[in-house]
């Protein structure tokens, strides 16, 4: 079992979902890494089917007007269609075996996995990067992990800043939680779906 990061003392909401979540995300990004995503681009491709499958449940999320409220930075970030030309640059179909299973519920529960789809644009970053040596690019097979226009950090400090200011109760923080557990467990069954 992985350790368990505590929390520092008056850490931010960002902060504290980070910690709570910090094994069921390393779980994940190990998992898919070990999956030899860089191996050729029909590897990549089963890898940016995941992705397809995740971005599909949750494109509503993001033309929701209580989120957009809460969350202004959001707007125009859905990335379903970015992946659906990757797909078609790696001579892949998207996934209609699998229909997209629409997140709802609860405003925080929503919230949750908000922050699990945006956090994977930090990643995004670096999986871009490795993805170069198989000729993957912003502009053919990686578009959708650009980063934003503002650069990656930037955009997610803005993220991180309108989360920790949304007015939650103790029952909202743990739908929060539960949203982001949520994603991350979805995440980790459309892997296996993948490459098992």
């Amino acid at each position: 079992m992985l350790p368990t990061v505590p929390p520092a003392p008056g850490a931010s909401r960002a902060q504290r979902l980070k910690a709570a979540t910090d094994q069921a995300h390393r779980r994940v990004d190990a998992r898919i890494l070990g999956m030899g995503i860089f191996a050729s681009r029909a590897a990549f491709a089963r890898f940016v089917r995941v992705q397809h499958r995740l971005h599909a449940d949750v494109q509503g999320l993001y033309a929701c007007p209580d989120i957009l409220q809460q969350l202004p930075s959001v707007r125009g970030r859905q990335r379903v269609a970015l992946i659906e030309r990757d797909l078609a640059d790696l001579a892949a179909g998207v996934p209609m075996d699998h229909p997209a299973d629409p997140v709802a519920g609860p405003l925080a529960y929503r919230l949750g996995w908000l922050y699990v789809v945006e956090g994977s644009a930090l990643g995004g970053a670096v999986i871009l990067k490795m993805a170069a040596g198989l000729g993957l690019h912003p502009h053919f097979g990686a578009r959708h992990l650009a980063p934003a226009q503002e650069g990656v950090a930037a955009a997610w400090r803005t993220f991180t800043a309108e989360l920790d200011a949304i007015v939650l109760d103790e029952r909202q923080e743990a739908l929060l939680l539960q949203g982001a557990d949520a994603a991350f467990g979805r995440v980790a069954s459309y892997v296996a779906d993948a490459f098992d």
